[in-house]
């Protein structure tokens, strides 16, 4: 959710400056601006809608500077208006912000008591306020900011530029990410690595509460008792390549076949092939002593969790709570003593998640964390991390770090049973033999892509689509249609085949395709009786299923996908494939934005 970009260069900085705003479309927005210091003045220029609109303005009205602001909005408070974009300026201040200021009603009721003027509905233009005012009242910027933090309550990540001032600028979080690159007489601010990535790849996270001042000499940190501290100095590995779609026509379908590799190189982090084990790395409890789990995530990483769920339960024997994490906090769950929460979250920044983690945190339990970015918030504040390996992901739609976090999850569900003595040598051998299969198997079933293509545009018509499916493929129906959801704007809903009978067969007209998630197996008879039942009252059904349940299936389907035959841990991993791919390709029949579907964003940062 938004983006955040400061530069101190050594040369003109605006177009440096949209680039890396580029670099973070993917996480969402719906306007953009910059901010540029030169000649004594703040020269701003925004827009609303895609970049090339901010590049348009530009290019009629140019933002000379070395230094400069630049950020992607997401809205929040105020609609997505150019008045409503960042930057937000006074005559002295500039700043871009990220996150929410939950306070800040108040606070603008007493600037306004006092004189000051609004241009827009925002909370952020609140806090270039309250700086400036600072600022007019003869205090340095570092003194302003110092004065105005404590102020804010919420969940912020900010970069200020200040009119005086052309050669500094002043970040601060408070439960939004933000780093700091340094370079050869150039220094940065970044929501991300993935901004700075062609700009530096020595770059600082910033801890909780932090504020920096940064100079083109380098960076001056301080915590939030506003004592100066060093923060480590790492290299990225992040390159500029990493946003590049090469032959691809979007991100999400780069992302789509990337998967066997990543899957692959996430689970060499986890399983020594040789001695056919499961590796996790050290941790500093006793996993064997862990008698109940509880899961929190959002959105696709839910559905992850709930997969997880079936393993935990079906493995370890070990009971498994699972809630969304926006919900979590608010029911004021039952947190035994010893128990294991586990947050599951793609950036590790997700705001409602990582307030779950804390409330967890402080009722006492241990803290595991499968996590794509191991820098992040919530993988710093773990007892237990665990790093998937899919690498950046553009596309907002979650595909490949939805696969390598089940990667993740079904390593540990194997570990933890063989902790808890619920599983031999023997059978362990016989798990870790089918995760290395699971990249060549991903691979068999992007396979079918062209088939899948083909047969996009019977849903694309459609207004509503049912996806149908049992055991560990009921999350899968549940993430599959909310993969149509989020990029072909269809509506669509997935449910337990066995509750079809129970209210939504009320749903089933011709018009109304059904996807049945079914391999053959133990469930694939039930399956086919529910599925069997919307044949009967005139439902288009899509069976997504191996050779032989298709064959035993019969006829009367509309359309059949093949994947191919596996065992029934790796399953999940395999059938994402085909929901995945038919999401995007009745997308792009349809004409919408694949990877920046409307109003949605990468990295949820607000409750």
């Amino acid at each position: 959710m938004c983006g955040i970009i400061g530069i101190i260069g050594k040369d003109q900085v605006a177009e440096r400056l949209v680039d890396g705003l580029r670099r973070m479309e993917y996480r969402g927005y719906d306007s953009a601006g910059v901010c540029t210091v030169e000649g004594g003045q703040l020269i701003r220029r925004r827009a609303e809608g895609k970049l090339a609109n901010l590049v348009k303005e530009l290019a009629g009205n140019p933002a000379p500077g070395t230094v400069g602001i630049a950020h992607t909005r997401w809205a929040t408070h105020g609609a997505p208006t150019t008045s409503n974009a960042h930057p937000h300026a006074t005559a002295e201040v500039a700043l871009v912000h990220n996150g929410i200021i939950e306070n800040f009603k108040p606070l603008r009721e007493g600037l306004q008591a006092r004189g000051r003027t609004f241009e827009s509905e925002t909370d952020t233009e609140v806090v270039a306020h309250l700086v400036s005012e600072q600022v007019e009242a003869g205090k340095s910027p570092t003194e302003a900011v110092q004065a105005i933090l404590p102020a804010l309550r919420g969940a912020f990540a900010l970069a200020i530029a200040f009119r005086q001032h052309p050669d500094l600028l002043i970040g601060a979080r408070l439960g939004s990410p933000l780093v700091v690159g340094y370079g050869e007489g150039e220094t940065f601010l970044g929501s991300d690595a993935l901004a700075l990535a062609p700009l530096t790849q020595r770059i600082a996270y910033l801890d909780e509460g932090d504020w920096v001042v940064i100079t083109r000499d380098g960076a001056q940190i301080f915590d939030s008792e506003n004592n100066p501290v060093e923060r480590e100095v790492t290299t990225s590995g992040v390159t500029a390549a990493a946003v590049e779609k090469g032959n691809y026509r979007h991100f999400m379908q780069k992302e789509i076949f990337e998967q066997p590799t990543v899957v692959a190189q996430t689970l060499s982090s986890y399983i020594r092939p040789l001695e056919q084990t499961v590796a996790l790395p050290q941790m500093d409890f006793d996993l064997s002593a862990i008698d109940r789990i509880t899961i929190v995530a959002c959105g696709t990483s839910f559905y992850a969790g709930m997969v997880a769920k079936y393993w935990f339960e079906t493995f370890a024997r070990v009971p498994v709570d699972i809630d969304v994490a926006s919900e979590f906090r608010y029911r004021d769950p039952v947190l035994q003593p010893g128990g294991l929460a586990l947050f599951i979250s793609q950036s590790g920044e997700t705001a409602d998640t990582l307030a779950a983690l804390r409330h967890c945190k402080a009722n006492g339990q241990t803290i595991a964390v499968v996590v794509n970015v191991p820098t992040s918030s919530m993988a710093r504040e773990a007892d237990l991390l665990l790093p998937t390996h899919a690498g950046p992901e553009i596309g907002v739609a979650s595909t490949k770090a939805f696969t390598c976090q089940l990667a993740v999850l079904a390593a540990l569900a194997a570990h933890l049973a063989l902790k808890k003595g619920k599983l031999s040598a023997a059978e362990e051998r016989e798990i870790v033999k089918h995760l290395v299969e699971a990249p060549a198997a991903l691979n068999a079933a992007l396979a079918h892509d062209e088939d899948i293509a083909a047969m996009a545009h019977l849903i694309a018509p459609a207004r509503d689509v049912l996806y149908l499916g049992r055991g560990p493929d009921y999350p899968l129906a549940l993430e599959g249609a909310l993969k149509l959801k989020e990029i072909s704007y269809i509506h669509a809903e997935g449910y337990a085949s066995g509750e079809m009978k129970h209210g939504p067969i009320a749903l089933i007209d011709e018009a109304v395709p059904v996807i049945v998630l079914a391999p053959s197996g133990p469930l694939f008879e039930k399956t086919v009786s529910n599925m069997q039942e919307v044949m009967a009252r005139g439902g288009k059904v899509v069976l997504i299923s191996d050779a032989d349940g298709i064959a035993e299936a019969g006829d009367g389907c509309m359309a059949t996908i093949e994947m191919p035959k596996v065992h029934p841990l790796i399953a999940p991993l395999v059938y994402a494939v085909p929901v995945q791919l038919l999401a995007y390709h009745v997308a792009v029949a349809k004409g919408t934005d694949v990877d920046q579907p409307r109003n949605l964003a990468k990295s949820v940062t607000v409750e």
